[in-house]
């Protein structure tokens, strides 16, 4: 049964890292055409609420926002939150699972 919600949580996050990644993508093929973009708030809001892998993977495969600063900052800082978040759950559970807790 947990197995099976891991599973179901973990599709549900590719899927969003996906939408993410072509987000970015959308946003960089707007740049090159000169269209419309996608705000930097938007993008990194979309990094912040668990789509760091795809906003991460995007910037280095697209070569997109590279050097702006602040957003490459920003971008590195919620990815680094979200290692922080992870790490500290999977802390907690191995402890809860160990009966430390």
């Amino acid at each position: 049964m947990i197995a099976s919600h891991l599973l179901q949580l973990a599709a549900l996050l590719l899927g969003y890292n996906l939408f993410v990644f072509a987000t970015y993508f959308i946003d960089k093929r707007a740049a090159r055409l000169g269209h419309r973009r996608v705000s930097e708030r938007t993008l990194l809001m979309l990094a912040l609420f668990a789509g760091s892998p795809g906003a991460i993977t995007a910037q280095r495969l697209l070569r997109h926002k590279t050097q702006k600063e602040p957003f490459r900052t920003l971008l590195m800082g919620i990815a680094a939150l979200h290692i922080v978040l992870i790490g500290g759950a999977v802390a907690f559970f191995t402890a809860r699972r160990l009966g430390l807790v």
